[in-house]
């Protein structure tokens, strides 16, 4: 009775019964899966429902990737001008923010003064060109002449002064003339100057940015660009090129210390060296210039 009682109470009683329930099992596993997986990639991978996907978010993304220099420039593209606190954090501080090489410290008035008196121009062609142990452009030889003038105005405002930063140069407007084989109008057609409506001369297209000037790979082009200022004098604590003395203990720790200081900074107890000597130059022109200084230093 027991047995006969159980059966009757079962849902599957036949083998057909078995295998729907089976299938029936797996295809509602299945379909969880299914739901389950597009509901993580249509949430969570594409941010549906959130923000993620907005143009603030994506620059988010990305510019960890831009201040590294991973994007890849437009060669053709109009060079976007660099602030001049930006050009100066980048290429001058590591001398105007400690006086080396005798360089007047940022905000150093009483230093600032003289040379503030002998004017603008006179400043910003000493940057350019370069003076005394300062050399040309900050030893970026990438940057523009206006780039580097907001930089020399950025130092000298802090340090006293009352410049004006220069700005980006409007384009100019021009008008064009008439295409060939086309016949201007008469000027019996043209309306009456009082009732003519203002024509707008259409902006000139911006000249091709040029090329960016990359230090060949020449170790004592590169050391005269980016490493002069301070190893030919021996400011900073940085050893003189042709010093064996000085640099024998630097040699002795070999080239990939050498390389890792000078493409990364170092700071030692008799001073201090900014990263590539606080240039642009590629890892492998510093690698290059140091190979250079070691070489004439043997």
């Amino acid at each position: 009775m027991s047995d006969a009682h159980n059966e009757h109470d079962s849902a599957i009683r036949t083998p057909k019964q078995l295998l729907a329930a089976v299938a029936g099992f797996f295809l509602v596993t299945v379909i969880g899966i299914i739901l389950l997986v597009e509901f993580v990639t249509t949430t969570k991978l594409t941010g549906a429902g959130t923000d993620s996907q907005s143009a603030e978010a994506v620059a988010a993304r990305l510019r960890p990737l831009a201040d590294e220099g991973f994007l890849l420039k437009d060669a053709n593209a109009p060079k976007i001008m660099l602030a001049g606190d930006v050009v100066y954090t980048a290429n001058c501080v590591a001398c105007h923010g400690s006086g080396a090489a005798g360089a007047p410290k940022t905000g150093d008035a009483a230093g600032w003064a003289p040379r503030i008196a002998q004017g603008y121009e006179t400043l910003v062609k000493h940057a350019i060109e370069g003076i005394r142990a300062m050399p040309a452009r900050g030893g970026n030889a990438e940057l523009d002449d206006l780039e580097v003038a907001k930089a020399v105005v950025h130092m000298a405002n802090a340090s006293g002064a009352k410049f004006t930063e220069p700005s980006v140069p409007p384009m100019v407007v021009a008008a064009t003339a008439p295409a060939a084989g086309t016949a201007a109008a008469p000027a019996a057609a043209a309306p009456a100057a009082a009732d003519a409506a203002p024509v707008v001369a259409p902006l000139a297209a911006p000249a091709p940015a040029a090329a960016p000037v990359k230090l060949a790979l020449d170790g004592q082009k590169v050391y005269n660009a980016a490493c002069a200022a301070c190893h030919t004098s021996g400011i900073a604590g940085a050893p003189k090129v042709g010093d064996k003395a000085a640099w024998a203990p630097r040699i002795k720790q070999g080239s990939a210390t050498l390389y890792e200081h000078a493409i990364k900074g170092y700071q030692g107890k008799a001073g201090m060296m900014p990263a590539k000597g606080g240039s642009s130059a590629s890892d492998d022109e510093v690698k290059a210039a140091v190979d250079y200084m070691a070489a004439a230093s043997k």
